[in-house]
């Protein structure tokens, strides 16, 4: 392990030793050692030093990270002509047999929770209903657009800070998920018969889908105090739901906390990364929500990706079975190609052939 990595979320060298680890001083170290890394993120999701990683691979090496291989395809086909065999966590399938390696679903949990705590910290008013000497205040009404796995814990945990809460998703399923755990569910005259893919995810719609879905949205966004905003397709860019205009139409000292800054943003007016206030609204455009809370994010993220390296181990050899499910998609390159069907497509590559469920032992080099 290289040294240090883990002293920002409160976990010393000395932890990792008492585990067994063995801590070497430098980052080149680990690679130069290890037959598998294990990284946060690495290729697209680690621009700044994806480049530098990039020259430490050594040929045959093994990468299990997030990765990001729908926003940049590029960064996979480098991999591959590294020849290292990379998975992307984010591919992880959503089938029952995969949750414990489901990392975005971890992130999304811290995500959603920190978000609520942000939006309370910046409103000029407490969250729940209080009987006073001083008279009667009202709750705060918060509104959560997309009910995700981000936007269930955003509305639990303003419930449970004693929010009135509403919230909004195309997919007509999640209407009772919002009512369980006490948010009303804003119901709008949508086609929705197909905005639901595979694994639950949104699906992108077309811009008279969304210039509709924003019209509707304008009283619900008005009415409220607190708006939350979640809504994501895996590999574009966030589709615009908050519009300057609905902006200029909340109460003055309104908050937006906006959790797809990274994808460049639900609300027209956020700055990625940035706090802005505008019409006298203050919208917040958080980047890498879960590293705010460090502790519970790594101790999340160690579990999935330790979940998913013994789910490719058996008898200490590496078990490459292509027939499984979890393996086939989550695995972007292999054997100095691209193999990750999407991903190829993005790079206009043709179809590759099938590759084949290979056994490498592991036993050769320490990992």
């Amino acid at each position: 392990m290289e040294a240090g990595a883990g002293v920002r979320a409160g976990f010393p060298d000395r932890l990792y030793i008492h585990q067994g680890a063995k801590v070497v001083a430098s980052r080149a170290e680990v690679f130069e050692s290890a037959k598998i890394i294990l990284q946060v993120r690495a290729a697209a999701a680690n621009p700044d030093g994806s480049k530098a990683d990039l020259e430490l691979f050594r040929d045959g090496q093994l990468l299990i990270a997030l990765c990001d291989p729908l926003i940049d395809p590029q960064a996979m086909l480098a991999l591959a002509r590294r020849n290292v065999s990379a998975f992307a966590l984010e591919l992880v399938p959503r089938i029952t047999r995969a949750q414990s390696m489901d990392v975005l679903s971890s992130m999304a949990t811290i995500a959603g929770y920190k978000a609520v705590l942000l939006a309370a910290d910046h409103l000029p008013r407490m969250f729940p209903m209080l009987m006073t000497a001083a008279g009667t205040i009202t709750p705060a009404r918060v509104f959560v657009v997309g009910a995700g796995v981000a936007g269930l814990q955003a509305i639990s945990t303003a419930k449970r800070l004693g929010a009135v809460v509403q919230a909004y998703d195309v997919r007509p399923a999640a209407k009772e998920q919002v009512e369980s755990l006490g948010g009303k569910f804003v119901e709008m005259e949508l086609d929705t018969a197909h905005t639901e893919q595979k694994g639950g995810y949104a699906r992108q719609m077309d811009e008279n889908f969304y210039r509709k879905q924003r019209e509707l949205m304008t009283k619900v966004v008005a009415a409220n105090h607190v708006v939350i905003t979640t809504a994501v397709v895996p590999g574009k860019q966030a589709p615009v739901l908050i519009t300057g205009d609905m902006v200029a139409g909340m109460a003055p000292g309104s908050v937006i906390v906006d959790l797809a800054a990274e994808r460049g943003g639900n609300c027209e007016l956020t700055n990625p990364g940035q706090t802005v206030v505008e019409h006298g609204v203050t919208i917040l455009g958080p980047l890498n929500v879960p590293a705010s809370i460090p502790f519970h994010a790594s101790e999340m993220y160690s579990r999935n990706i330790s979940s998913f390296l013994l789910h490719l181990i058996e008898d200490r050899k590496l078990q490459l079975d292509l027939d499984d499910e979890i393996i086939r998609e989550t695995l972007v390159t292999y054997r100095g190609e691209v193999v990750q069907p999407v991903v190829r497509e993005l790079l206009g590559l043709n179809a590759a052939p099938q590759p084949q469920s290979t056994q490498p032992s592991l036993t050769e080099r320490p990992s």
